[in-house]
């Protein structure tokens, strides 16, 4: 190894005598003689003057050995920061989540995460899950948080959680006293809702269609936050994750009745993707943080 025909350079030049050099690394002098003259080869000059009884650097030598110094400390400080890696005092974590994870579940894990291992860089996007497909396949995410409706082969799903959607109201509403709506009462409500290019609409619409329900939807958006303020300071009520209006002192949750909208929210990685140290323990932690907010 390179590493090795350096170190054994510098023992070498330090003491200005191969059989000092071989007693300081605690190989035999032939060993040694044999490994520098292989690096003599592989450069193409003499580094060292045998021809003396002392051993000296040739100009080659002199040239040689600041960069060796040099290189040699970059490989020393390359193995401690793979330590590091290893033991997470550094390292960088790449995420993508789909929109109504980041109200009530992206918080308590990036804060638990970051917590827990505050050396590490984390780069976060909110996105559709069909993007966070694309970018998990092309190497460009560790993990991603969505649905279990993935539509890869090449990327695994972990459960986290199940998830119930209800009809979200400010707490002016009219309906903000009651407990439950039924499909015909969801069918005359006026709504606002994310736009069609997010999983959420497209199960909702899924369920309209099943519980033959026909929702007046009044606007759409493609920014939760721009949805949650809607219903706050409107008329308008919304169907989202009921987990959003606890987080919201101001929205009251109404569930959906006779059926309710579950889904499953899910851990992806694309398979066989190297797992580092980082995205394991990133792992175990969504899986205790999402434990804790279990329904």
């Amino acid at each position: 190894m390179l590493a090795r025909h350096i170190q054994y350079f510098l023992a070498v030049a330090e003491h200005l005598s191969f059989t000092k050099a071989a007693a300081a690394l605690h190989v035999s002098q032939p060993a040694l003689s044999q490994q520098v003259r292989l690096l003599e080869e592989s450069l193409g000059a003499q580094l060292f003057d045998r021809s003396g009884r002392t051993t000296r650097l040739t100009d080659a030598g002199d040239v040689y050995l600041l960069y060796a110094r040099r290189a040699y400390q970059e490989l020393r400080e390359a193995k401690n920061a793979i330590h590091d890696v290893s033991d997470l005092s550094r390292g960088s974590l790449r995420i993508a989540v789909t929109p109504t994870f980041t109200t009530y579940l992206v918080g308590p894990l990036i804060e638990a995460f970051h917590s827990r291992h505050p050396r590490i860089t984390v780069n976060l996007k909110e996105i559709s899950q069909e993007r966070i497909e694309e970018l998990l396949l092309a190497g460009e995410l560790d993990v991603g948080i969505a649905f279990d409706e993935v539509n890869t082969p090449d990327i695994e799903a972990l459960p986290l959680l199940n998830e119930t959607l209800a009809l979200v109201v400010n707490r002016r509403h009219r309906l903000a006293e009651e407990r439950a709506i039924t499909s015909q009462g969801l069918s005359a409500e006026s709504l606002v809702l994310l736009s069609t290019e997010f999983a959420t609409r497209e199960q909702i619409d899924r369920y309209c269609r099943k519980h033959e329900i026909r929702p007046q939807v009044q606007m759409e958006a493609n920014a939760l936050g721009a949805v949650i303020e809607i219903v706050r300071r409107t008329h308008l009520s919304t169907l989202l994750p009921a987990r959003i209006a606890l987080a919201h002192d101001d929205l009251v949750a109404i569930t959906l009745e006779p059926e309710r909208l579950q889904r499953t929210a899910v851990l992806l990685r694309r398979k066989e993707a190297y797992l580092s140290a980082a995205v394991g323990v990133f792992i175990e932690l969504a899986k205790e943080v999402s434990s804790g907010l279990g329904e």
